[in-house]
């Protein structure tokens, strides 16, 4: 009887100082991770901004792209939105122009995407920038979220918007995923349906860019053949009548005004390609055969391109054929 008494009295005790603990240091249900950054007002302003796009090729940021294309957010908020890191941007891109805040959203999984958090941030945004990474974790934690839903909403309201490297390879309307790791020219060349060779569509809805896949770090990264190789698969598997490719290279960024006119600034070159037929070998375990896709080659000082015609002056065009594998670049 004395020990059920004691035995009584200890669970009695433990009780009562369980409840003593404060609700902060006990285990309470997991809450979404997201990480919030702000240089500048932590108030919202809404200004006027004008619509266009920001296209880099990865690597070192361009500081004359970023200058030109924060001014479309008319003295705004700048939201950067990422899946990892933290707050590189914010510093860097608030010295480059007269903006009310540059904010960043580190947004690492599903739970967090759906964070009120990101709603109202994100949702007060006059510029979006989606920063590099890995776009895996864009496609899996972000789609079907309000991420989503707020960028595509803006976008339609005329809010400009950009991406480097992985946030430049999930703007297009279809996409490279990166599901299982990067893929190499030689491995689609050799088989376009590689096991690496993991596409996707519609993450994003950008009118300008339907159509279209991109790459980035294209010349650093031999990435011609690759994107060629997406391009047949596209219309392979009946996701298109016919596919359009945008490749860039890294310190080199395309900026895209209101109208679809597009211009290059930074050391390298963006690709302009265009595929109006299906390939005559596209199988698997095959090397690709695919004849006649064309491009148009720009770098800062040569042309411009409009997406809405598909066509450039002052650029450079040639033709793209691959045969049993093998690229050939003429023109």
């Amino acid at each position: 009887m004395n020990r059920r008494r004691t035995l009584i009295a200890a669970l009695a005790t433990v009780v009562v100082l369980a409840a003593a603990i404060p609700v902060s240091a006990r285990e309470r249900p997991s809450r979404d991770r997201v990480e919030h950054y702000v240089t500048g007002s932590s108030s919202d302003v809404v200004t006027n901004p004008n619509f266009g796009l920001m296209l880099a090729g990865g690597g070192p940021d361009v500081d004359e792209a970023f200058v030109e294309f924060l001014s479309l957010a008319d003295g705004g908020d700048v939201v950067v939105i990422r899946a990892t890191g933290a707050d590189g941007y914010n510093d860097y891109l608030f010295e480059l122009a007269p903006v009310d805040s540059v904010e960043t959203l580190v947004i690492p999984d599903r739970r967090s995407a759906e964070s009120p958090v990101v709603a109202e941030v994100l949702g007060g945004a006059e510029l979006i920038f989606i920063a590099g990474g890995d776009q895996w974790d864009y496609v899996s934690q972000w789609s079907g979220t309000q991420v989503v839903e707020i960028i595509d909403e803006k976008v339609a309201a005329g809010v400009p918007l950009g991406g480097t490297s992985a946030g430049l390879a999930v703007l297009g309307e279809f996409l490279f995923s990166a599901k299982k790791g990067t893929v190499y020219s030689d491995e689609v060349l050799a088989n376009p349906y590689n096991r690496y060779v993991h596409l996707d569509r519609d993450l994003v809805s950008v009118p300008m860019l339907e159509g279209v896949i991109t790459d980035s770090h294209f010349t650093e990264r031999d990435r011609m053949g690759r994107l060629v190789g997406f391009m047949a698969r596209i219309i392979e598997d009946g996701w298109a009548p016919h596919a359009f490719g945008i490749g860039i290279d890294e310190a080199t960024a395309v900026l895209v005004d209101g109208g679809g006119s597009a211009t290059v600034i930074g050391d390298g070159s963006a690709f302009f390609l265009s595929l109006q037929h299906a390939g005559e070998i596209v199988e698997p375990r095959t090397p690709l055969t695919v004849s006649g896709t064309t491009g148009y080659r720009i770098s800062e000082s040569s042309g411009s391109f409009d997406l809405d015609t598909w066509s450039g002056v002052g650029g450079t065009a040639f033709v793209v054929d691959v045969i049993g594998g093998s690229l050939n670049i003429s023109g």
